[in-house]
């Protein structure tokens, strides 16, 4: 079962975060194999972080729970809330399968918030610039909740134009950028 977890950063924890730097990346390590995409949101200014980006793959939502509330930041008071969801890969790659690599273009996450009939269920049909695309589901993954995509545009307004706009009571576009340790490299997740 894949899941969608956006954790929110609380504000003014970013001293705070660059302190569990290390801890937030090692526990990050240990679902290496599970991960399809992650990596941090950022503010307007590019630089000040937002919020941290984790799809994966886990057993059900019980460990998905677990993997979203035992991670050192949100056990330390950084996060203000946690979205998570289950979610639904329809593009079946992860983010390092993506054909234009880590670098190169802004990078945005869009969240579609569901209002009504499920829409975007089905990945639009020019992916070039998709990362990660799929609806956000209940945990029994019967009723549609929303979609989230990961998406690189020139634009936060083009970046928006891959969700249907009057389907949605809200859709949120933060910048994103591919996460992990940089040292490493880009094979290991």
């Amino acid at each position: 079962m894949e899941f969608f977890c956006y954790h929110r950063d609380r504000p003014g924890s970013v001293a705070l975060r660059r302190q569990l730097l290390e801890e937030h990346w090692s526990y990050m390590d240990r679902y290496a194999a599970e991960m399809i995409a992650r990596g941090p949101t950022f503010a307007d200014d590019g630089d000040t972080p937002t919020g941290s980006v984790h799809i994966v793959d886990l057993p059900d939502p019980a460990a998905a729970r677990a993997f979203a509330f035992d991670e050192p930041n949100y056990q330390a008071g950084a996060y203000r809330d946690v979205l998570l969801r289950r979610w639904r890969n329809t593009l079946g790659r992860t983010m390092w399968d993506f054909p234009g690599g880590r670098t190169g273009g802004n990078r945005y996450l869009v969240l579609g918030l569901g209002a009504g009939q499920a829409t975007d269920l089905a990945a639009p049909p020019d992916r070039e610039d998709l990362i990660a695309y799929g609806p956000l589901l209940s945990d029994d993954g019967a009723t549609w909740l929303g979609t989230a995509a990961l998406v690189r545009a020139p634009a936060p307004d083009q970046a928006r134009a891959v969700l249907t706009a009057d389907r949605y009571a809200d859709i949120e576009v933060h910048n994103w950028a591919f996460g992990g340790r940089p040292s490493r490299p880009e094979a290991v997740r």
